[in-house]
């Protein structure tokens, strides 16, 4: 005979603020830069074994930056709203705006700043290791 689980609204909030918990600390670099915000829009699989992709929509706010971070995996963006660079290190400072994109190979610690007066909105696309976070914050 199986068991059943009676669930309570009290246990039903507490298991969710679980679940947010563990997002929240999952994706510690958003939660440590409120310059920034990232919403995962979509996450589906993809031919490469072990790879997914998520699909976000990011928003850096007039003259705030992402933070130096890394991504286990490549990110594709196309920038639909403003203006900013990126930093990659060892590398000359990529300027973009409304219109334009580009691409962050894995693993290259990098930033990007909005340079402009008005929100930076992007539309990226991440092609990572199942089950790591987006991005990792690094010094």
């Amino acid at each position: 005979m199986k068991s059943i689980q009676k669930w309570t609204v009290g246990g039903l909030l507490t298991a969710g603020l679980v679940v947010v918990g563990f997002v929240a600390a999952a994706s510690g670099l958003w939660a440590q830069n409120p310059g920034i915000k990232r919403t995962v829009v979509f996450t589906g699989d993809v031919s490469v074994p072990g790879r997914e992709a998520r699909i976000a929509s990011v928003e850096i706010a007039p003259g705030a930056n992402a933070g130096h971070h890394t991504h286990p995996g490549d990110e594709i963006t196309y920038v639909m709203e403003g203006q900013g660079e990126l930093l990659i290190d060892g590398e000359p400072a990529l300027k973009f705006k409304a219109g334009e994109g580009f691409v962050v190979k894995s693993g290259l610690k990098h930033d990007a700043r909005n340079t402009g007066t008005q929100p930076l909105k992007l539309a990226a696309i991440y092609v990572v290791d199942k089950g790591k976070p987006i991005a990792t914050p690094v010094p």
